[in-house]
């Protein structure tokens, strides 16, 4: 055996040896995961320097970012804040709030955010604004690297801190603030903190609108598991949340409120999607909009089955990313950030560096295709645009391959991770090691001695 093999395996998350120091640098994740992220980080920071020297249309140089685009766009550079006053904002309120934070900071530091500003002082205001959103998505990324060191295998922290989606996608948009609320969500669930669990929950669903799928498989565990209070004071305390921060925005403006919901219901297929694609090779799917509510309903009434009657409980976090990763199979948009959506799930429903890698070398695939596509070096309209096509289908059919690792592990325990080790749910909360519900247990009863009165 290799001497080193403690000391690899213990940095990169097996066993460690028998005479190993828990206690010493070398042997904690933590520092690793920390130093992995700033180094992923510069790398990021690097690469956005073609865009900010060159402007943003540089598609292939890879570091388009919408952050400082929207600095212009969305009347910031004008003084104008979000909802309020520039009311035509494609963002849940919360990531708004976000946008107005940093047009502050970017006045704060000597930036001019108002009316008639020169040319060179909008660019150069546009240029703090990136900057300044580029520090706070680092932090928001260390807080979600430092939740998963806190979660059951703080090793999942290291494959987050060492992805490819973070020097590629990070600071295309400001996605890094829901993916750290979420995973703030699922650190208070497994500490049995509902209502904290539940105030983080209606941030990010304030943020962006995909957190909301968490509630499903807390209800379907609740219901196998009869914790039904739990859920319940979650549940409110995500409402309470969420009203908290949306009520004032939508009495003040209730207009720019219902723009996200109506822009986002409107929108045709998009960059990204399965939709896209296929409009692309010559296939217009008609009624998008209510053939993608079908299939996610009917979706996630399958996911639902399964975490109901699967001979043994799944985990809380295999089915969230089970419906997470349905939301964006099926959505009319399928944006290259969205990485991050699932990065942080996946690592939690399946901590296998195999699969991290697979999807890693898909999306990293993805993510240079669409710069090429908008830079037109895969035209849609020749061949080199099957190209283009391919990325997509090979991104959807790894997040479908994934979908189905997890689904093998829900009716095969002894190939996950955790409960190989034979632990149960332990980010699981309430549900960890909870029995089924009587009135599971006792259809399972009435089932066997139905099939064996048919012996």
């Amino acid at each position: 055996m290799n001497p080193d093999a403690p000391v690899l395996t213990g940095i990169l998350g097996g066993r460690m040896g028998a005479h190993a120091r828990p206690g010493g640098l070398w042997f904690r994740v933590g520092p690793w995961a920390f130093v992995a992220l700033l180094l992923n980080y510069l790398i990021l920071m690097a690469r956005q320097l073609p865009c900010e020297i060159g402007g943003q249309t540089n598609y292939l140089a890879g570091c388009y970012s919408d952050i400082r685009v929207l600095w212009f766009w969305r009347g910031l550079q004008d003084g104008q804040m979000p909802y309020l006053q520039y009311q035509q904002v494609e963002y849940p309120v919360l990531t708004g709030a976000f946008m107005e934070l940093g047009r502050q900071l970017v006045m704060l530091l000597g930036g001019k955010s108002e009316a008639g500003v020169s040319p060179a002082d909008a660019i150069y205001a546009s240029h703090l604004f990136m900057g300044v959103n580029a520090v706070l998505v680092f932090i928001l990324l260390a807080v979600l690297v430092w939740v998963h060191l806190k979660l059951a295998r703080p090793q999942t922290a290291l494959m987050i801190a060492v992805s490819p989606a973070i020097a590629t996608t990070a600071l295309i948009n400001w996605d890094a603030l829901v993916i750290t609320l979420t995973a703030l969500t699922l650190l208070a669930w497994a500490r049995r903190k509902q209502v904290l669990s539940g105030v983080f929950l209606g941030l990010a669903i304030s943020a962006k609108l995909y957190p909301l799928l968490l509630l499903g498989p807390m209800l379907v565990l609740a219901l196998r598991t009869g914790k039904w209070k739990a859920f319940a004071t979650t549940a409110i305390a995500t409402l309470a949340s969420w009203l908290a921060v949306n009520l004032p925005v939508y009495f003040l403006a209730p207009q720019a409120w219902l723009y996200f919901w109506t822009f986002n219901v409107g929108r045709g297929a998009d960059l990204g999607s399965l939709w896209y694609a296929l409009e692309l090779a010559g296939i217009k799917i008609p009624g998008l909009s209510l053939i993608e509510s079908i299939l996610l309903i009917f979706g996630a009434l399958l996911i639902g089955g399964l975490l109901l009657f699967a001979p043994r409980r799944p985990r809380l976090s295999q089915g969230v990313f089970l419906i997470v990763a349905l939301f964006l199979v099926v959505n009319k948009v399928y944006s290259p950030q969205y990485v991050l959506w699932l990065l942080p799930l996946l690592v939690l429903a399946r901590p296998r560096w195999l699969d991290w890698l697979i999807f890693s070398v898909a999306e990293t695939a993805y993510f240079v295709a669409i710069w090429a596509h908008l830079d037109g070096v895969l035209a849609a309209g020749d061949t080199s645009g099957k190209f283009y096509w391919l990325a997509v289908f090979f991104r959807v059919g790894v997040t479908l391959w994934l979908m189905s690792r997890v689904i093998v592990d829900i009716f095969r325990p002894a190939g996950d991770v955790y409960r190989a080790e034979g632990a149960d749910d332990p980010d699981g909360g309430v549900f960890d090691r909870a029995p089924d519900a009587e009135w599971l247990q006792q259809a399972r009863q009435d089932q066997q001695a139905l099939e064996s009165a048919r012996q």
